[in-house]
C-alpha cells in the first residue's frame, strides 16, 4: 500500500517529450553515428525541436575503455510547425524541462529546457548536458519568436 502514493505521484508527473528519431548519419568506420531526433514541445502545441547528438558503438565503447558512457554534444533547432498555442508553460527563469535522455548509467543526462522571454515574447530552448560530478558547459539553444 505504500508504494500506491509513489505510483500516484508518477503518474501526475508531467514526462518529458517523446522523441522520435528522424535521421541517422555515419560518421566513421567504427559504427559511430549522428542521431536526429524530432521533439515536439508538449505544451506548446505547434514547435519541434530538432536535436542531434553522437551515438557511439559498441567497438567504440570497447576500444576507448569508457562503456557506460556518450558524448554530451548536442545541437539544437526549434521551428513553428503550426499555428502556435501556449498551454500552462513555466514563466520563471529556470524554465521547465521539455526533454532529457540518459546519457550513462547513473551520472549524464541530456536535456531540453524551455524558457520563456515575456520581454520579446519568445520561447528559448536550451540544450545541454546536466552532470552529476563535474558539471558540463555543453550547451546549445534555439528561439521561437511568438510574435
Amino acid at each position: 500500500m505504500r508504494h500506491t502514493g509513489f505510483a500516484l505521484l508518477l503518474a501526475l508527473s508531467p514526462l518529458p517529450s517523446p522523441a522520435e528519431e528522424v535521421g541517422k548519419v555515419g560518421v566513421d568506420w567504427f559504427g559511430n553515428d549522428i542521431i536526429v531526433e524530432s521533439i515536439p514541445d508538449p505544451k506548446v502545441q505547434g514547435v519541434t525541436c530538432y536535436l542531434t547528438y553522437f551515438e557511439r558503438s559498441v567497438l567504440d565503447r570497447l576500444s576507448q575503455g569508457n562503456w557506460f558512457e556518450d558524448p554530451s554534444n548536442a545541437a539544437i533547432s526549434c521551428e513553428r510547425t503550426g499555428p502556435v498555442t501556449l498551454s500552462d508553460i513555466d514563466m520563471s527563469k529556470e524554465g521547465e524541462d521539455v526533454f532529457r535522455e540518459r546519457r550513462s548509467i547513473i551520472l549524464k543526462s541530456l536535456r531540453i529546457k524551455r524558457i520563456y522571454d515575456a520581454e520579446q515574447d519568445t520561447l528559448i530552448y536550451l540544450a545541454h548536458a546536466r552532470e552529476l560530478s563535474e558539471g558540463s558547459a555543453k550547451m546549445a539553444v534555439s528561439t521561437v519568436p511568438l510574435r
